[in-house]
């Protein structure tokens, strides 16, 4: 197997799952701490079920727990010789360089704007409004759009066009990776990507 480039956490999945496996924990810390009481006014054999009950709905929410936080480390995005692989916990994708016709890049704000942005999109992306995400521009989906809009946040997507919206925490070694992998993998019959498509070119240069 082609070795790879380093492996980018997905800023959105870590973040959601962040949320879910603290309300975990504290569900289970206010299930556990509740035990005590019922056992202590409910102590008869005919009643115990109730404080064993709501002992095992605190392990349960801890194993859900440690679920959450076995998932975080799941949602990733890596690039490859000849493709960038996109990896959810319930979805795995190759994108091949030869369907991306450019990547840019946006805030996360401008993608998903306050005004129009509602429920809990708006609770991920208010606190990370800021951050520049890679946004791929695809000729085509490598899968079905129905199957991804199914097993992938809807953050992934601004509007219905073939791309996808890619948050992570170092978008520029993430871009540069790409760079170097298109370059390296480029043929004479495959032409490179021309250079006012990559963002790295278009970033400010100093005279010499």
């Amino acid at each position: 197997m082609a070795k790879g480039g380093h492996r980018f956490p997905l800023v959105i999945y870590r973040t959601m799952i962040n949320r879910w496996w603290e309300i975990t924990f504290f569900l289970a810390l206010a299930l556990f701490l509740l035990a005590w009481p019922v056992y202590k006014y409910y102590s008869s054999p005919e009643e115990a079920w109730r404080w064993w009950g709501l002992l095992i709905l605190s392990g349960v929410s801890l194993l859900f727990m440690g679920l959450f936080l076995a998932l975080r480390s799941m949602a990733y995005v890596q690039a490859f010789p000849t493709y960038v692989r996109l990896v959810t916990p319930f979805l795995r994708i190759n994108i091949s360089y030869k369907r991306i016709l450019r990547y840019t890049t946006s805030e996360l704000r401008v993608l998903f704007p306050p005004a129009t942005t509602r429920g809990w999109k708006r609770d991920v992306v208010a606190p990370m409004g800021g951050k520049t995400a890679l946004v791929l521009e695809l000729t085509g989906w490598p899968v079905q759009p129905e199957m991804m809009r199914i097993f992938l946040s809807p953050l992934f997507f601004k509007d219905k066009t073939p791309h996808f919206v890619i948050l992570v925490d170092d978008w520029m070694r993430l871009s540069m990776e790409m760079d170097s992998f298109r370059t390296r993998g480029a043929t004479p019959n495959q032409p490179q990507r021309p250079q006012n498509q990559s963002i790295l070119s278009r970033l400010p240069r100093k005279d010499s």
